[in-house]
């Protein structure tokens, strides 16, 4: 591939000025476009000297950049949030691209179709998406199976957890157990997903003793498997994604329950109910992301910072341009996540973020 071709592709200009506007137009279903993405993302993720000519122009490498967070070294702290890879079908791809990390999932024990299509729905205007996807996944066996075939990274790999539709409140831990169970040798850390608005009832396991019971579980399961393993073997680290929607005295209590727990950090946030910052009234309903969410992410971030420092912090929320990723990191996050900025900026804006983090440190 001619390399003034590939440079123009990996252009942040082109993609928002020419290559967004035709895939919005000619594909109005996201998730039919998101598809077809993936299916791309997947054919690099499978062509090897396509991948290397990739990174060599997105893989921004300075040792100003790299970041041991929860015992992990991330090359850079940018990385994927979880929701985008859903079936952990393009990782080296995403590795490829230049994020540090990357979280693939929610993934739940059961295999399940998700909510009715259609789920996802675009607001370019408000550079902002409303999803009820529902945890559309292939079940945690098939993505053991799958990860097993593509082998170890060259960057840390989240798993994110969920609970199956089908499973009752009740049964919550034992099903996150069995995914853990079948993931455990695949994950570097594992976020567990209590905070999705599209699975019903799925937010009350943040409630204080609902949330401590399924947290005992899995970080009792990740020690003893630690313990059974080498002899300088230790826990992989679990991590806990909450809404923005929670008032700062709920948030206060799930800090105090991950801490007590021996939980690593808090990804800090998930989408929300909210409908402020949408300059066009939606009756859709689902989980808003993008520029709406900016400012109550970083709020909540910078919350999380004051009150709870022994916590690593994965903020993600609203992060539209590479100054958003910056005021996040300055707000007390260790990492960042896109996902949003990803659909509006561009396959490149990961690059585009380290770059000016870059800058920015002089």
């Amino acid at each position: 591939m001619p390399s003034g071709f590939l440079g123009a592709i990996l252009s942040g200009v082109l993609y928002e000025k020419i290559i967004r506007p035709v895939i919005f137009a000619t594909c109005p279903d996201a998730e039919t476009a998101h598809e077809r993405g993936m299916r791309a993302l997947g054919l690099l993720n499978r062509h090897a000297p396509l991948a290397r000519a990739v990174a060599a122009r997105a893989v921004v490498r300075d040792a100003r950049l790299e970041r041991t967070v929860m015992g992990l070294r991330f090359p850079n702290p940018v990385g994927l949030a979880g929701g985008f890879d859903k079936n952990a079908v393009a990782p080296r791809a995403f590795e490829a691209l230049g994020f540090g990390f990357i979280e693939i999932g929610t993934v739940t024990r059961h295999p399940q179709p998700g909510n009715p299509r259609p789920r996802v729905f675009r607001f370019p205007k408000d550079e902002a998406i409303v999803n009820r996807f529902g945890f559309n996944n292939d079940g945690a066996e098939i993505m053991a199976c799958r990860l097993a075939a593509t082998g170890p990274l060259g960057i840390p790999l989240g798993i994110s957890l969920g609970k199956s539709k089908i499973t009752p409140l009740e049964e919550a831990a034992e099903d996150y157990l069995f995914s853990l169970r079948a993931l455990h040798d695949f994950g570097d850390y594992f976020a567990v997903n209590v905070s999705s608005p599209n699975t019903p009832n799925l937010r009350a396991l943040q409630d204080g003793e609902a949330l401590d019971a399924l947290l005992l579980a899995l970080v009792a399961e990740t020690r003893a498997r630690a313990a059974h393993g080498s002899t300088n073997a230790t826990p992989k680290p679990i991590v806990v994604k909450v809404a923005p929607d929670l008032t700062l005295s709920a948030l206060d209590e799930v800090l105090a329950v991950c801490a007590a727990r021996g939980v690593a950090g808090i990804v800090a946030t998930n989408t929300t109910l909210a409908r402020e910052g949408l300059s066009r009234p939606t009756t859709e309903e689902g989980g808003l992301s993008g520029r709406p969410l900016t400012q109550r992410s970083r709020e909540m971030v910078a919350h999380i910072a004051k009150h709870a420092p022994g916590l690593a912090l994965i903020g993600v929320g609203g992060i539209m341009t590479p100054d958003d990723a910056a005021r996040m990191l300055d707000a007390g996050a260790q990492l960042v996540q896109v996902y949003t900025g990803f659909v509006y900026r561009g396959p490149f804006f990961a690059r585009d973020i380290n770059r000016h983090l870059l800058q920015t440190a002089g």
